[in-house]
């Protein structure tokens, strides 16, 4: 069974309400980077760094981050991953970043992403954006900004297609083998 949680339209109107937010997290735009966590993180956050980048009439650092070779359970995740490309061309120190992600879960991509962060820099702060944040955590991290807050049960899945990569927006909810 597959379930319709958002549209374009509605995926639209929600980054412009959480790009919104962004900026008034942090009112220095000169400090503010965006890093999409890849895959359709990094979409997100090109996206986001456009609708901001508009309101301040400034361009605003984009980065993407691969953290493929930080995960904990990189076993688990497939015998020979695929790993995409990390492209972070500034240094992180002292900056206001947010870190963009399409799904939160149990924590543990999050958690990569912070220790492969620490590699491009010391940031002053970082603020975690997720479209959707389906709960049942393994680890205590909490996004800052979210898109939509959904409660799943086990065998549940959350999918979010992007129009760059899928040819569509659209985040859906499956249960069990829904395709």
């Amino acid at each position: 069974m597959k379930q319709t949680i958002a549209t374009a339209a509605a995926i639209s109107s929600r980054l412009i309400q959480l790009s919104d937010d962004v900026r008034a997290a942090c009112p220095d735009p000169a400090r503010l980077v965006l890093i999409g966590i890849q895959r359709r993180g990094v979409e997100l956050a090109q996206r986001m760094a456009a609708l901001i980048a508009a309101a301040h009439a400034a361009p605003v650092p984009l980065g993407s981050l691969d953290i493929t070779v930080y995960r904990d359970d990189l076993s688990m995740v497939a015998q020979q991953p695929i790993v995409h490309s990390t492209n972070i061309p500034f240094s992180l120190d002292g900056m206001h970043v947010v870190l963009v992600d399409d799904v939160l879960h149990t924590g543990r991509t999050i958690r990569a992403a912070l220790d492969a962060l620490m590699d491009f820099g010391r940031p002053d702060i970082v603020r975690l954006l997720v479209l959707v944040d389906r709960g049942m955590r393994e680890l205590p991290i909490q996004p800052d900004l979210t898109g939509w807050k959904l409660s799943t049960k086990a065998g549940q899945m959350v999918r979010v297609r992007v129009k760059e990569l899928d040819g569509e927006d659209v985040v859906e909810l499956l249960d069990g083998n829904a395709n």
